[in-house]
């Protein structure tokens, strides 16, 4: 039988969520950002209960990017500032340069000026995700929960954000929700959910080995010989 969702995230250690659709990932994530409470049970925030802290504080300390990325009429700067209002521009390119969309906003007529429509409609999917990602690295919080953020990147631009996420946030706890085990094989700690509760928790290697809903995982995206397509 699997395990209660029991588990400790480490600074400067990403923990990787995967599972199958209903498995609870996205009551996971809304739970460590306290949109509603455990019934039962503890998250504890540096030891002490996420009960006993301001929302306002606990959101504070933690980069959010959700599974929809939620742009805003203006510029991309203005965008970008929702993260952190009074960041300097090193820092805005910085961010923008990790999340790999800095690039795409230098070939930009207006670069950081130029406008965003209601929504970022007037961006692609993969885009809108990177400018999401930079806008909650530019925080600078001490964790980071990235809901399926990485979706509509190619493998690629997923693999170079990833190396340069492990440098910028080498102190900060990582969380990533995803589907496709390519981004999150290199994680320190992957909980593989299963209907609510865990089935494995590991690495990689380790729970290719003893996980079965792991392996099937795998299996679906042709990674048990092959390997990755982006390392």
């Amino acid at each position: 039988m699997p395990a209660p969702i029991s588990f400790t995230a480490h600074p400067g250690q990403t923990t990787a969520i995967i599972g199958a659709t209903g498995s609870g990932k996205t009551t996971l994530v809304n739970l460590l950002l306290r949109f509603y409470d455990p019934e039962n049970g503890t998250i504890s925030f540096d030891g002490t209960d996420i009960r006993q802290l301001r929302q306002s504080e606990l959101r504070g300390n933690i980069g959010y990017v959700p599974q929809q990325a939620k742009l805003f009429s203006g510029t991309i700067e203005e965008n970008l500032r929702w993260g952190k209002f009074d960041a300097d521009f090193t820092a805005l390119c910085r961010a923008a340069e990790v999340a790999q969309i800095l690039d795409f906003i230098e070939q930009q007529p207006d670069r950081f000026q130029s406008p965003v429509a209601q929504g970022g409609n007037n961006f692609s999917g993969g885009q809108r995700q990177r400018l999401a990602v930079a806008r909650s690295l530019i925080s600078q919080t001490p964790v980071y929960v990235f809901d399926d953020s990485f979706s509509a990147l190619d493998y690629l631009t997923d693999a170079r954000l990833r190396k340069e996420l492990a440098v910028y946030a080498q102190n900060s706890t990582v969380f990533i929700i995803a589907q496709r085990i390519s981004t999150i094989r290199h994680a320190e700690q992957i909980i593989v959910l299963d209907n609510g509760r865990i089935a494995g928790c590991g690495t990689h290697d380790e729970l290719l080995q003893k996980c079965p809903e792991y392996r099937e995982i795998a299996a679906s995206q042709n990674l048990l010989s092959s390997g990755t397509a982006a390392d």
